[in-house]
């Protein structure tokens, strides 16, 4: 069973990582081609010099995803089969041979860090190369590392208790400490959806009550219309850190809040906003936050079931580069190895995040107009560069969000 592991997932790590390059340069060409001339449902909106720049920049950022994407699989073949795991973990037994809970939170911290520093250059590269030739990046490199600081900080603070707590019931909870750790691990998400918006979204950007008072009172009119409370209206400094725009609702139950950020409302108008807004509440009325919580639960409690499964099955250590079995690598492994067998799904679930998009179009015509829910779309895309002509195949893989022309000629449907 070791070997056949071993075979399985070297192939799949194989094909999943000739299949990102294969996507990503099929993009990269399918762009290069459309360059030359606006979409016709864009010519008057958008002009042949925003055309190809959003070219050039999505296909910049394409090179640097494939760049990325074959580095984290060469860093992964190295950890299991190539035996780095196992060097992390007898270094760590050489320090404390007889701390099992603490030793393993540090095996598992220590991969993730090597993991961030791979991937460091390849952020920063992103942020001060490619943003920065095409106008969006306003960080500095002191901002930017600052930024670093605190999302590991933050990281380790919420992340240790869970951590602690995944490690301690697999040690000593019996045959179903996977179904208590999944208890855990669901109120633990719970949480955090509720405090995000008021404790940690701000240590990394200012809010602000919306200060336009006609702006505010046309928003919580349409608020009321659609049923939906919220703890307030917000103005997001995203200008600080990036030209980009954009809007959004965080938070679950009582601390709901709205937010734009301060790039969106100097680019639309109030009929724009009020567009964007009630797409942003088509999502809420269609429940389609409560069911991608109801749909992680449900993926959690059967990947922590096959894990239970797994923590038992010395092939899985052996066939993944690992000789000697422990609850704390088997968690590990588990983590970074999952998403190499789950990759060719990822057209599922971006099929489904799209059906979610269109439904919350749909909801947004008929609350508000679709007229200027498409000259909002227009110029977001036009001001974040985002490609008119993505490669469909492409598009299927990753993409969130409906291709422009397809979303676009859907909501023309409703302008009458």
């Amino acid at each position: 069973m070791a070997s056949t592991l071993t075979i399985a997932f070297v192939a799949l790590l194989i094909i999943t990582t000739i299949t990102r390059i294969w996507l990503g340069r099929r993009h990269v060409g399918h762009i290069q081609a459309n360059r030359t001339q606006v979409p016709s449902a864009f010519a008057d909106s958008i002009s042949l010099d925003a055309h190809q720049k959003a070219a050039d920049y999505s296909s910049a950022k394409t090179r640097l995803m494939i760049a990325e994407s074959t580095a984290q699989a060469v860093l992964l073949a190295v950890l299991t089969i190539g035996g780095g795991l196992l060097w992390i973990d007898e270094a760590w037994r050489g320090v404390m041979p007889e701390h099992d809970i603490i030793r393993g939170a540090l095996v598992i911290l220590s991969a993730f860090l090597v993991s961030s520093v791979v991937e460091l250059p390849f952020d920063y590269y992103k942020s001060f190369v490619v943003d920065q030739k095409f106008g969006f990046n306003k960080m500095t490199p002191a901002m930017f590392f600052s930024d670093l600081l605190k999302h590991s900080l933050v990281g380790l603070v919420l992340g240790a208790p869970i951590l602690f707590a995944a490690l301690w019931l697999m040690q000593g909870a019996g045959d179903y400490w996977w179904l208590y750790l999944w208890v855990v691990w669901s109120v633990f998400n719970l949480l955090m959806l509720a405090i995000y918006p008021t404790f940690i979204a701000p240590l990394f950007n200012k809010f602000t009550p919306l200060a336009d008072a006609s702006l505010k009172q046309r928003i919580e009119t349409l608020l009321t219309k659609c049923g939906f409370k919220s703890q307030g209206l917000f103005v997001m400094d995203g200008s600080a850190r990036s030209s980009h725009g954009n809007a959004y609702f965080t938070g679950f139950g009582s601390s709901k809040r709205v937010v734009f950020f301060d790039t969106l409302l100097d680019r639309l108008d109030a009929n724009e906003i009020e567009a964007v807004l009630a797409h942003e509440l088509g999502h809420f009325k269609h429940h389609h936050v409560i069911k991608r919580i109801a749909l992680m639960f449900i993926v959690s409690f059967a990947g922590l079931a096959l894990l239970g499964w797994l923590k038992h099955q010395e092939w899985f250590y052996a066939g993944l580069g690992v000789t000697q079995p422990s609850d704390y690598m088997a968690l590990l492994l588990f983590l970074i190895v999952s998403p190499v067998f789950l990759f060719l799904l990822r057209p599922l679930m971006a099929s489904y995040s799209r059906k979610n998009e269109f439904e919350a179009d749909e909801y947004a015509a008929n609350h508000a107009e679709a007229k200027y829910l498409v000259d909002a779309l227009v110029k977001l895309y036009r001001d974040n560069a985002s490609t008119l002509t993505p490669d469909p195949l492409h598009s299927a893989f990753y993409d969130s969000h409906p291709p422009a022309s397809i979303r676009i000629s859907r909501l023309a449907k409703f302008t009458g």
